[in-house]
């Protein structure tokens, strides 16, 4: 793929405040028969709570097993939350962080939604707060407010539309065509790939994922010159370095597809690693490799986990299916102005994946 190129009428919004990462979660140390006896206990709260697991695919695969035993399901932020919309239960435990929470909560405000830990933030939501981005975006008047769906619901309330990795360069390209100018917003090295895609005029905010952001490219070349026969998936959060180098750049929902679908039998995977465990189920038999965080500027040797989310585990799940604690709410003043920019996307999709079915494509 073609390196990435500023747009020529992009202008970087300000980078917003810095904030500290939690520290590194060990994987559970769990007392002889002690997991085994959490999961049964998960399982039988979930029928009592009238609750069912939506999980993210970058947490534990211990949770992402539940959720696919149990009738629940494992996806991205906006999948998650359109799934608990359609599902008959009364209580949506969402495993994921707090932005998908809160995105649940605005899709689904007759529902109870319950996380197994408030803690768990994300760096791009982070890296917006709605008290910087607001008025910047009152700022340009002008532009039209596009915001990533890892943002907080006031974010979201002051934008037109939300978008997922997987619609973003088509809802770009359609409003470039209707002559919009944009307000990208987090992370920025996604708003290069969907500005680079899309010719559109767009103002990017200098978020980023801290995930993504420590792949190296550098490392990367070596890697692929010791498997030349591997396909590397990359997602779109990563650097243009490491994008420039993806046979294919996708969201993570496109990232599984194309493992299954490529003829390759080695992969290196430039996403957070908790998406291995869906990629083993979707291409059985084939093999994964994590895409390197070490080379010049890293600061670990492997950090492509998320921090946060590595928060969610079968305790704190389990606890709050007991209690009933750290439930999402969201003032219904912002909700009804965020479910507003959210259903434009959801609108949007299925009007293209209908016009797809209709075209043959």
């Amino acid at each position: 793929m073609k390196a990435q190129t500023s747009h020529p009428n992009a202008v970087p919004a300000p980078r917003p405040q810095q904030f500290p990462l939690p520290g590194s979660t060990p994987e559970p140390d769990y007392a002889p028969g002690e997991r085994d006896a959490l999961i049964a206990r998960i399982k039988r709260l979930l029928i009592e709570q009238d609750a069912v697991l939506v999980a993210h695919y970058y947490t534990h695969e211990d949770l992402q097993r539940i959720a696919d035993e149990t009738g629940g399901y494992v996806s991205d932020s906006l999948d998650m939350a359109r799934f608990g919309n359609q599902h008959p239960a009364t209580t949506l435990v969402v495993a994921g962080v707090r932005f998908m929470g809160e995105t649940a909560k605005i899709l689904n405000p007759e529902k109870r939604v319950l996380m197994p830990t408030l803690e768990a933030e994300c760096s791009l939501d982070l890296s917006c707060p709605a008290e910087d981005f607001i008025p910047f975006c009152d700022a340009h008047p002008d532009r039209t407010v596009v915001v990533y769906a890892n943002t907080s619901a006031a974010v979201k309330a002051r934008a037109d539309w939300v978008v997922t990795s997987s619609i973003a360069v088509d809802v770009a390209k359609y409003l470039a065509e209707r002559g919009e100018k944009l307000i990208w917003a987090p992370d920025r090295h996604l708003g290069q790939y969907v500005q680079e895609i899309s010719g559109a005029d767009m103002l990017l905010w200098k978020g980023g994922c801290v995930v993504h952001e420590a792949f190296k490219a550098e490392a990367l070349k070596a890697l692929m010159k010791q498997h030349p026969e591997a396909a590397v998936l990359v997602h779109p959060e990563s650097p243009e370095p490491v994008i420039a180098l993806a046979d294919v750049v996708g969201s993570t929902t496109q990232l599984i597809k194309a493992a299954h679908d490529l003829p390759n039998t080695l992969f290196i995977v430039a996403t957070d690693n908790g998406i291995l465990y869906k990629m083993r189920q979707a291409a059985p038999g084939k093999k994964f490799l994590e895409a390197p965080t070490v080379g010049v500027g890293a600061t670990c040797v492997s950090c492509a986990h998320c921090p946060w989310m590595a928060m969610n585990d079968l305790r704190n799940l389990a606890e709050v299916l007991e209690t009933g604690v750290n439930e999402i709410h969201v003032d219904e003043a912002i909700r009804v102005k965020a479910l507003r920019s959210t259903q434009r996307m959801i609108d949007f999709a299925k009007e293209r994946t209908a016009a797809k079915k209709v075209s043959g494509d």
